[in-house]
């Protein structure tokens, strides 16, 4: 497999039947699998599903999975980069899948910015900054990108063993549920994920300091905030800053 497809297949058929009954504890009309890899999570998923949508970039194994479920009805696999494919058009109950390391983190901001309920196998490092609260070490940045579509909890952690190969970290698998925070915080203009980047800038420094270059200083002066790092605030906290400096 060429190097920029690399994944760690995962072959643990109890985490296999966990991640399906994850993603699909009741039958769902339509599910969207990203990177199906040889079919083993397809498998636990078919019987969950009136229909599945299989999205895999290797058209090695987009071969192989096309003659191994080559009966199958119910499932449709298409050759695609999911980073750039519109799975909207399925309208799918579910998203879920063992997703490559490398592009773990694009997928799930997308998944959550598309409203959809996303069932993920990830990295651990990026499940704990996914899922961090306001004063954690991991807290940042991601957090509150996610955070603003999708309320972000950890199931259950994987050990390298279970995949083959196995890689050098450990796993997660997280759940992200749509919350329509952003609405909510009337926080969906582009420019407030912006605002957020540039808050958590310098992790170190005071949001005061991160922001200095884009606001003038008397205005930032009326802030409580600005003493604190963004790490410590809320989504919340940073979205009502935001309204504020815009006044």
């Amino acid at each position: 497999m060429p190097r920029r497809f690399g994944q760690h297949f995962l072959s643990s058929s109890h985490i296999l039947e966990r991640i399906a009954e994850a993603a699909c504890p009741a039958r769902v009309q339509v599910a969207i699998e990203i990177g199906p890899g040889h079919g083993s999570l397809t498998e636990r998923l078919l019987p969950r599903v009136e229909r599945l949508i299989a999205l895999e970039i290797d058209p090695q194994l987009v071969a192989k999975l096309e003659e191994r479920f080559r009966d199958e009805p119910r499932l449709q696999v298409i050759q695609c980069d999911a980073l750039e494919y519109d799975w909207s058009q399925w309208q799918p109950d579910v998203i879920c899948g063992n997703l490559p390391y490398y592009v773990a983190t694009p997928i799930l901001v997308r998944a959550a910015q598309s409203g959809v309920r996303t069932v993920a196998l990830i990295q651990k490092e990026v499940a704990d900054r996914i899922t961090a609260l306001p004063g954690t070490r991991d807290y940042g940045f991601l957090t509150c990108e996610i955070g603003l579509y999708a309320r972000s909890r950890s199931l259950f952690h994987v050990k390298p063993g279970s995949f083959h190969p196995p890689p050098k970290v450990d796993s997660t698998v997280v759940v992200l549920e749509p919350n329509h925070l952003a609405e909510r915080l009337d926080a969906t203009d582009r420019k407030f994920l912006a605002f957020l980047s540039a808050c958590f800038r310098h992790k170190r420094k005071t949001i005061r300091n991160n922001l200095g270059h884009l606001y003038p200083a008397e205005l930032l002066g009326k802030s409580p905030l600005m003493g604190q790092r963004a790490e410590q605030c809320s989504i919340e906290q940073l979205a009502g800053l935001w309204h504020d400096l815009a006044l």
